[in-house]
């Protein structure tokens, strides 16, 4: 049934990617069963990526453009576009400024920003939501994430910088083991060089001053140097760009970032939680 409804819900890109990969098949005189096993498939997934029963991966693209790209690069440049298509429809604009950003500064109270999430960290969040998704959109949710995380290596690159409540570093999704994952690897990607990490300590709030009692924002600067905040609340999103707003919400996270730990502190606490024995 699922896949009944996959051909009726597909995107114009995944319905693209089927007829062209299908006619260069075709052209190339491969039967499903032969190009399956040129690019490490089986016929039946040949079968549902040609009918859009289930579009095809991230990885499929790249080996379908390794053994059917005809010189254009069509299959490279669908990946992009069927990534996009994974997304909830509230973070697709997001998403595609993400990735364009010059500079992103984010700041997230309970949960690891989803750039930085490992896929087990992601899986359980995902996985772990109400309504409870099917496994087969999972996983394409948890690959659609994962992808993000190209920013950090784009040529050239962007200026990121993350806030973290330290509730979100103490907060197990998954179990500690997941967690201590996701922690090892935060640290990781803190030691980049166009990355900053920080921790608002959890004591914060206790001296009376928490300039991030209002919850998450993602401050963006586009490659125009168009300045936008991204909020987002129970599957809920907004793009704000109104110039008033945004210096408001920027001032309010440049306070935030005056009121947590240094760089190095927080990368120290990080691996020290990422240490800690869990029972």
């Amino acid at each position: 049934m699922a896949r009944a409804a996959n051909k009726t819900a597909a995107s114009g890109t995944a319905r693209l990617v089927a007829k062209f990969a299908k006619a260069r098949r075709e052209q190339m005189g491969l039967t499903q069963e032969e190009l399956g096993r040129l690019i490490g498939y089986t016929a039946s997934a040949i079968s549902a990526m040609e009918t859009c029963a289930q579009p095809a991966s991230d990885k499929m693209l790249m080996e379908l453009e390794r053994v059917l790209g005809d010189g254009m690069g069509i299959f490279e440049m669908a990946r992009k576009f069927i990534l996009m298509d994974k997304y909830p429809p509230q973070f697709a604009d997001f998403a595609l400024m993400e990735a364009e950003a010059v500079t992103l500064s984010s700041y997230q109270t309970y949960v690891i920003d989803g750039l930085f999430q490992t896929p087990d960290y992601a899986r359980s969040l995902i996985g772990g939501s109400f309504p409870k998704l099917p496994d087969e959109q999972v996983e394409q949710l948890v690959e659609a994430r994962i992808a993000r995380r190209a920013l950090f290596d784009r040529d050239p690159g962007a200026m990121i910088e993350l806030i973290l409540d330290e509730t979100a570093l103490r907060r197990p999704f998954g179990g500690w083991e997941i967690q201590r994952g996701q922690l090892h690897s935060l640290a990781e990607d803190a030691e980049r060089d166009n990355v900053s990490v920080q921790v608002l300590p959890l004591e914060r709030g206790l001296k009376g001053s928490h300039a991030g009692a209002s919850g998450n924002m993602v401050l963006v600067e586009t490659m125009e140097h168009h300045h936008v905040v991204y909020l987002e609340n129970q599957d809920q999103s907004q793009l704000v760009s109104e110039p008033a707003t945004v210096a408001q919400l920027s001032h309010r996270y440049a306070k935030i970032r005056t009121q947590a730990l240094s760089p190095e502190d927080s990368v120290s606490l990080i691996r020290k939680l990422a240490g800690e024995e869990r029972t």
